[in-house]
């Protein structure tokens, strides 16, 4: 009895907050194809529960007896037949004063992206949902579930030629200690061998490590910088901008370069005939400045700022 009345209460409050991500209202449903829609779009997100059997406004009508089965044979088809991969939703009926309410629950997808059955991608924009269409969001979709990663994708037709060999050179005799042409192995397997490309072309990592100008054929991968008065950046003017390009530790020291040539001096624990030190501890700045380059998403094509 506790059970249930601890369900009615959850109920209640569900219906009085309205639909959100994770909850959607039904009057009834009669359609598989629709049915799956709605799943689809909770399983490429958090997951969430359909209650049928409520109006859009959060009013139970209830359901009869008679609409349990077919529902359950509804959602079984639609979760397996209309939908790729198949999905396993569970169902509880709650019997409330004002009528019986039928709860589908859709866990977040562990396989994602899913699709209906004519191969569209839904995913939940607040309380409704909508086609994913563009490349970036579907490609976010499979790299949530760990099957494409940004930063092992072909970097726009950048090859081995493209490389800053003097660059590489050196630093792989710094990581491991003996030259280049000591490997005495195509550089072709040594790039692959270092997860940095294949077949002859690079992926983004080699290509921003490595690439003689990446920005050329990589445009987004910048870092456009700003220096505004006060604290906001809803203003008209700037102190300083620039677009900084180049390989990663290129831009790491240039970015470093940016914010400590417009970061205020101060005399802190020196003397008055000392130079100042930068108002913010430059070992700070650094780990900010990696982890905004190194833990970007690189799927969104997008310069960080």
């Amino acid at each position: 009895m506790e059970t249930i009345e601890l369900m009615t209460i959850d109920m209640e409050l569900i219906l009085a907050q309205g639909e959100d991500s994770e909850h959607q209202f039904k009057r009834n449903i009669t359609n598989a194809d629709s049915l799956a829609a709605e799943m689809v779009a909770f399983s490429n997100g958090r997951g969430g529960k359909i209650l049928i059997g409520v109006t859009d406004d959060g009013m139970i009508a209830g359901l009869e007896k008679e609409d349990i089965h077919r529902l359950n044979q509804l959602i079984f088809n639609a979760a397996s037949q209309n939908m790729r991969p198949a999905i396993h939703p569970t169902t509880r009926n709650i019997l409330t004063e004002s009528g019986l309410i039928l709860v589908i629950h859709v866990p977040a997808g562990i396989n994602k992206p899913y699709q209906d059955k004519n191969g569209a991608f839904w995913v939940k924009t607040g309380a409704d949902k909508r086609k994913a269409t563009s490349r970036e969001e579907i490609q976010r979709l499979f790299q949530s579930s760990g099957l494409l990663h940004a930063d092992v994708s072909p970097a726009n037709g950048l090859t081995i030629a493209d490389l800053d060999m003097t660059y590489f050179r050196n630093f792989f005799q710094r990581r491991y200690e003996e030259s280049l042409d000591a490997r005495q192995l195509p550089l072709d397997q040594i790039i692959q061998n270092m997860n940095l490309g294949g077949n002859g072309l690079l992926n983004i990592t080699g290509a921003l490590l490595f690439g003689n100008n990446p920005s050329v054929h990589l445009p987004a991968f910048i870092v456009k910088a700003g220096c505004f008065p006060g604290t906001s950046i809803a203003v008209e003017t700037y102190k300083d901008s620039r677009d900084i390009k180049g390989k990663m530790a290129d831009i790491f020291q240039q970015v470093m370069s940016f914010i400590l040539a417009n970061l205020r001096q101060v005399q802190g624990e020196q003397t008055v005939n000392s130079l100042g030190v930068p108002e913010i501890p430059p070992i700070a700045l650094e780990e900010i400045v990696t982890n905004a380059l190194i833990h970007r998403d690189y799927l969104v094509h997008l310069c960080a700022n």
